[in-house]
């Protein structure tokens, strides 16, 4: 009874720091996301709007462009990192002094802050200067003097880019922890039916990886829809609003526009939509091991 009674009482602390830094932020948010609060009125929420804010934001424009850019991202980063990560694994999972080099490498992405990522891509991009423009410029001369963050395209493009680069490795290490599990019998008895290494990887490998691929999706997806450090370093939501992700779009509502009521309610709406796909994701994770099970 009385060791029962100790492992409560050594759960207080942790219970507490959880309920001090997540239960109560996400309660008193959750109030003020029905609730009018302008930083410039009041220090404190003011009266409460009901669902006003949330009805506000689906006939806004900048919060519909935002939910827009945000797709934009969200589909392209998470496909290219999927594609990849999957490709260096397969490049990958052999033995051998330059593939654990090559492993040691990939971590460096991965251990780089978001933010010093936005900002060294910054430089690199710049037209006059920066290595990566430069060295475009001399693969193809056209391209000299292009100001590669001042195009909605370009940037957005730039913007994938840089996601991918930071996440890549680390999906590319889970995707190896799959490729582990795969029998060896299954590719060998494979290759001596004459099966080419394209249809190995189509028709044996990509099916047995289907569990590993969709949680990599769920995380990378979570993961670009909260991305927010290397819009604030890299692009800044421009050129105009053309790469203002939702994320941004909330710091900008809650720290520039300084409503706080508005800017609850937009992150909530965030909330709801991430956990939408996971659950959708999750759904098709377990529909997926039904089958392989049935």
């Amino acid at each position: 009874m009385r060791d029962r009674s100790l492992q409560y009482v050594l759960l207080v602390p942790a219970f507490l720091i959880v309920l001090t830094t997540t239960i109560y932020p996400l309660a008193y948010s959750l109030t003020t996301a029905f609730r009018d609060w302008d930083l410039t009125r009041s220090r404190r929420p003011e009266g409460w709007v009901g669902f006003d804010n949330f009805a506000h934001a689906f006939t806004e424009s900048h919060f519909l462009n935002s939910l827009w850019v945000t797709t934009i991202f969200v589909v392209s980063s998470v496909a290219l990192t999927l594609v990849i990560s999957m490709s260096l694994a397969l490049l990958l999972r052999r033995k051998g002094w330059l593939h654990t080099f090559t492993r040691i490498v990939l971590i460096l992405p991965f251990a780089m802050s978001p933010a010093l990522i936005g900002v060294s891509f910054r430089f690199m991009f710049n037209p006059e200067f920066g290595v990566l423009s430069n060295g475009l410029a001399a693969v193809f001369p056209g391209l000299d003097g292009t100001p590669w963050l001042a195009s909605p395209n370009l940037a957005m493009a730039i913007l994938v880019l840089t996601d991918v680069w930071h996440w890549a490795p680390y999906m590319t290490f889970m995707c190896l922890g799959g490729l582990a599990s795969i029998p060896r019998e299954t590719e060998e008895a494979a290759r001596i039916d004459g099966a080419s290494n394209l249809r190995i990887i189509w028709e044996i490998i990509l099916p047995q990886m289907k569990g590993v691929l969709l949680v990599t999706a769920i995380l990378k997806t979570i993961f670009a829809l909260k991305m927010f450090d290397q819009v604030v370093t890299l692009t800044g939501g421009g050129p105009g609003t053309s790469t203002e992700t939702l994320a941004y779009f909330i710091f900008n509502v809650g720290f520039e526009w300084y409503d706080m009521g508005y800017a609850s309610a937009l992150a909530w709406i965030l909330t709801a939509i991430m956990m939408t796909i996971s659950i959708w994701y999750v759904r098709m994770l377990l529909s997926e091991r039904k089958m392989a099970t049935a």
